[in-house]
């Protein structure tokens, strides 16, 4: 020993050296092509691609002119407020239950609850499909879209819900029945407060999961077309700055989102359990 820092020998060195070039590799791997899409949404070739012949911004003001991606991003705004309305009733009205019942069941409740998040996009969408268009009967539209993203969205605002209950330190609800508060006022002035944060990053991410949604979506949409059906069916044809354009502003605001949830996650915290 050397101080308080254990020796370390070539080969330790050479070993730290080697895993963390790999991943400087992996995070290069998987943010490089961002950064290219960005960088060739700004670039004044009309490729969309090699070389950078200049900076404009001209391809973003093509893409708000285009008519057809309006009408797609605003279908996919109003598909995904639907979808976070009926994800967040749903899911704080199953969370609820979850942390509270006491059920021996409660971890085959769970498993059985989050199904949707491990099942393949695409049963899912064909699944619905074929119970909402051949057996109910009805017309595939913006409303059958937004039933099969609320199936694979609730899961997460559930997880989310549940989790924060079971770590709302009890003894604040005793403290509050002490004192004289029902349990319409414990809910209201205690349990809610805690839980607000979960709520609200629940909703965001119901927000961001059901705006980005492809699959399903592709499935049960109908004659509309969101955003992300857009850019597939331009990217089909080719990558143009234009698309480059749009699909970096949808990166933008789908991390914008994100981050919104997980600055939420932070607020408005209060005493938890000990663990």
């Amino acid at each position: 020993m050397r101080g308080t820092e254990p020796v370390v020998s070539r080969l330790g060195r050479a070993t730290r050296a080697l895993l963390g070039f790999y991943a400087f590799g992996i995070y290069l791997f998987v943010f490089a092509p961002i950064a290219l899409l960005v960088l060739f949404s700004f670039n004044a070739n009309p490729s969309g691609a090699f070389p950078v012949t200049g900076l404009t911004t001209r391809w973003y003001d093509a893409m708000l002119a285009d008519y057809e991606l309006r009408d797609s991003f605003w279908t996919s705004l109003e598909v995904a407020i639907q979808v976070v309305v009926l994800s967040t009733f749903v899911g704080i009205t199953a969370a609820f239950p979850l942390a509270r019942s006491g059920t021996r069941f409660l971890g085959a409740i769970r498993v059985w609850i989050t199904l949707p998040i491990m099942l393949p996009g695409l049963l899912i969408g064909i699944s619905l499909l074929i119970l909402l268009s051949t057996v109910l009967g009805l017309e595939l539209s913006r409303r059958t879209a937004v039933i099969g993203q609320a199936i694979f969205t609730t899961p997460f605002v559930i997880m989310l819900l549940t989790a924060r209950l079971e770590g709302l330190d009890p003894r604040l609800e005793w403290a509050a029945g002490d004192l004289g508060a029902d349990a319409l006022r414990r809910l209201m002035h205690v349990v809610l407060p805690a839980v607000a944060p979960a709520i609200l990053a629940g909703a965001l991410l119901a927000f961001t999961l059901s705006f980005d949604e492809f699959i399903i979506t592709l499935f049960l949409i109908g004659g509309d077309q969101t955003l992300p059906l857009y850019i597939f069916n331009h990217v089909r044809y080719g990558i143009t700055p234009a698309v480059n354009a749009v699909a970096s502003l949808f990166l933008l605001g789908s991390l914008s989102v994100l981050t919104l949830a997980v600055v939420t996650t932070r607020m408005l915290r209060l005493p938890f359990r000990r663990r």
